[in-house]
């Protein structure tokens, strides 16, 4: 089995912690290891840096490598552009199946947070048993704890079909992120897991997918396919890559296609796509706020208040985020985190990249 991680995010909504040339992946979010280091240490609890490939932009790759210096240099996929998951999974499939046309892959994001990897690893190994004995494509959903607003959710057949593993089930579909009284009614159904944006598969099904439902993609990857190993590979990459569109894995290929299902996973799992999602994780003092660096409140409640070069003194404040670096301060209410893409977006055609 190959460990496909796709780091090539930008990780906008972490602005300005997160930049163009730190992003997301390699902050120290929790505790003293990096997003991505975390991701990859969970993987060799029980695999090996040989079947770990990795996913993103040169400029990123470098970086990565500096990160993670025990995988192969060959392991590195360079993106010319980023161009959203399925071409970057389509991407390592490619690179999959050419080293062995059987093989199965598990795909992951660079920058998530798993509790419980004991649970993952259990998680995994069936899902693998699964998609080796069949031509599915396994999404690994997790058991909402909450009415979460901010994540893609997975609705599954409700009874397990014959012939299914524990915790498989058919997929019957896709749902973006809700509004709360819809996030409620999802939990209350218990037919809804939250959609971990994890998968496996064999690496031929899912370039026999794009082949169905994504054919001018199937047309560059198989293009760049039959140059792997030569020295026409860089030149056929950035020559196809030109004509691939951006695309989503779920809008590409898991929304259309008929065989999908699910493992509900047993660990906690959190995508840490906001600050809001990075106080809830964290511990929080008497006055339920999150603190790291100098920082002095004053009836002040619920917030999230990083500082690590400056003092920075709250009074008054409550549900609030405040991020106090160097040449950037971001205050926002908690629950408006997910607007700091936004800012971004917003910043940019300001010409204010240079905080970017």
């Amino acid at each position: 089995m190959y460990h496909v991680i796709l780091a090539g995010g930008s990780g906008t909504r972490f602005w300005p912690q997160s930049r163009e040339d730190r992003p997301k992946q390699f902050l120290k979010i929790i505790g003293d290891r990096t997003m991505i280091r975390m991701t990859v240490d969970r993987i060799r609890r029980f695999s090996s840096p040989e079947k770990i490939l990795v996913v993103a932009s040169e400029r990123l790759t470098r970086l990565i490598q500096d990160e993670i210096p025990e995988i192969p240099q060959g392991n590195y996929l360079i993106e010319p552009n980023g161009r959203n998951t399925a071409p970057a999974i389509g991407l390592a499939a490619i690179h999959v199946a050419h080293r062995d046309p059987d093989a199965v892959m598990g795909v992951y994001p660079s920058d998530h947070l798993i509790t419980g990897e004991t649970e993952f690893i259990d998680t995994i190994k069936i899902a693998e048993k699964f998609v080796e004995d069949s031509t599915a494509l396994l999404t690994l959903g997790v058991r909402p704890s909450y009415p979460a607003t901010g994540y893609g959710y997975i609705q599954f057949q409700s009874g397990e079909l014959a012939n299914l593993p524990e915790s498989v089930y058919q997929v019957k579909t896709f749902a973006e992120k809700p509004p709360l009284e819809i996030a409620e009614q999802f939990l209350r159904s218990g037919e809804f897991l939250w959609n971990s944006g994890m998968f496996l598969w064999s690496a031929n099904t899912i370039l026999g997918a794009m082949k169905k439902h994504m054919p001018d993609l199937y047309t560059s990857l198989k293009a760049v396919s039959d140059f792997i190993d030569t020295d026409r590979y860089d030149t056929v990459l950035d020559r196809e890559w030109e004509l691939v569109h951006s695309q989503s894995i779920d809008y590409g290929i898991l929304e259309k296609a008929d065989n999908v299902y699910t493992i509900k996973a047993k660990f906690k799992w959190s995508d840490m796509g906001s600050w809001k999602s990075v106080y809830d994780i964290l511990a929080k003092n008497e006055q339920g706020n999150v603190i790291q660096g100098e920082v002095v409140t004053r009836d002040a409640e619920r917030s999230l208040i990083i500082s690590p070069d400056r003092l920075t003194v709250l009074v008054g404040v409550h549900n609030m985020a405040v991020i106090n670096l160097t040449d950037v301060t971001l205050i926002l209410p908690l629950h408006m985190a997910e607007r700091v893409k936004e800012l971004v977006e917003f910043l940019w055609e300001e010409g204010k990249q240079d905080y970017l």
